[in-house]
């Protein structure tokens, strides 16, 4: 078991996790859906079963890839750790687990999985051919709060999307950043990516623009919502985070390129989904 779970790393999924509970609870809070626990179960299963489905997959189909990466050879399969065979049936194991996780959830959500499994197995192929890549990542992880908010009401609203919305595109924009330490490889082995078409430059500048624009969707959601103080500490916190990877990270110097996609967006998604669970928790005591 634990060299399975090897093949995934938790770090990486506290980035959507969060903002499914934002998703989970805006449903509980804002409709006449009630509270139960066995929901909020099955969506964290569901949340772990899609996260170990689309990390193994993508260590599956990169195998290759990663053997000749320098900063990558020494991932499991690569490595000899575990076979591609093995890491290929934890990702069938764990995609027929999240199909038969929503199934108990709500005839939508069970309708919507195989959608929501291919977007998050096919991103491993997009590098193959579009440097739009980090923005099919940002889908993938963008189904989160929408879908946890379908488990709870059984129906699309607008201010889930815009929570959707702001995660497909602060992380679209810090995959950019991420992607910056592999643009000399991505060009020579002919993979797509935003800082092997653009340069450092440019790219850093696209993901500027689509924090940006992650920050507008945490905010328009005030016009929709009634919040209290504590959720603008959240905003604050969350944008404040944006801008500080944006300061580490520069055309000249990539070395902080590991601490601004890890801890501090692992810091904004927390901290703002904790702002907003507080918020709630206020509103409807």
């Amino acid at each position: 078991m634990k060299k399975y779970f090897s093949l995934v790393l938790f770090a990486h999924s506290i980035f959507a996790l969060p903002f499914a509970m934002i998703g989970f609870f805006l449903g509980v809070t804002t409709t006449e859906s009630p509270f139960r626990w066995e929901k909020l179960i099955l969506v964290l299963l569901c949340m772990v079963f899609a996260r170990n489905s689309a990390m193994a997959f993508n260590r599956y189909l990169d195998r290759n890839i990663d053997a000749k990466n320098p900063r990558t050879k020494m991932r499991d399969i690569p490595a000899g750790k575990v076979s591609a065979n093995e890491a290929l049936i934890f990702v069938i194991a764990n995609c027929v687990f999240f199909i038969a996780s929503t199934f108990f959830i709500n005839s939508l959500c069970f309708y919507l999985s195989p959608i929501a499994l291919f977007v998050v197995l096919f991103y491993s192929y997009t590098k193959r051919f579009t440097a739009l890549c980090h923005l099919v990542l940002g889908l993938g992880l963008s189904l989160a709060p929408i879908g946890a908010y379908i488990a709870v009401t059984g129906h699309f609203a607008l201010v889930p999307v815009l929570y959707s919305f702001a995660v497909l595109f602060w992380v679209s924009g810090f995959d950019i950043i991420y992607a910056l330490q592999d643009e000399d490889f991505d060009r020579e082995e002919n993979l797509h990516s935003i800082p092997s078409a653009l340069g450092i430059k440019n790219a850093l500048n696209v993901s500027v623009i689509l924090h940006i624009l992650s920050a507008a969707c945490v905010i328009i959601p005030v016009f929709f919502t009634e919040f209290s103080w504590v959720y603008y500490v959240g905003i604050v916190f969350f944008c404040s985070m944006l801008i500080y990877q944006h300061l580490l990270v520069k055309p000249n110097d990539i070395s902080k390129v590991n601490r601004a996609f890890q801890t501090l967006n692992g810091y904004a998604s927390v901290v703002f989904a904790v702002c907003f669970l507080i918020d709630a928790y206020i509103r409807n005591k």
